[in-house]
């Protein structure tokens, strides 16, 4: 299990300006990267791999996860 107290929390770029669909990352904690939801910030958090993250982030950017 990973502490995420002392996690430094950046929200997307992408985020509405309205609060809703919010993501925050942490990226600054050794070996994981952190994901959360702002409207739940307690009802979970995502863990990757460093590596699966950077995956992830190519992938959205080759839009692998387009509708």
């Amino acid at each position: 299990m990973h502490d995420l107290s002392d996690a430094q929390w950046r929200k997307s770029s992408r985020s509405g300006g309205d609060g809703g669909n919010c993501v925050e990352v942490a990226t600054d904690m050794q070996g994981v990267v952190a994901v959360r939801d702002t409207k739940g910030r307690d009802g979970g958090t995502l863990l990757f791999t460093p590596a699966g993250w950077r995956a992830f982030i190519d992938g959205i950017k080759e839009g692998d996860f387009d509708l």
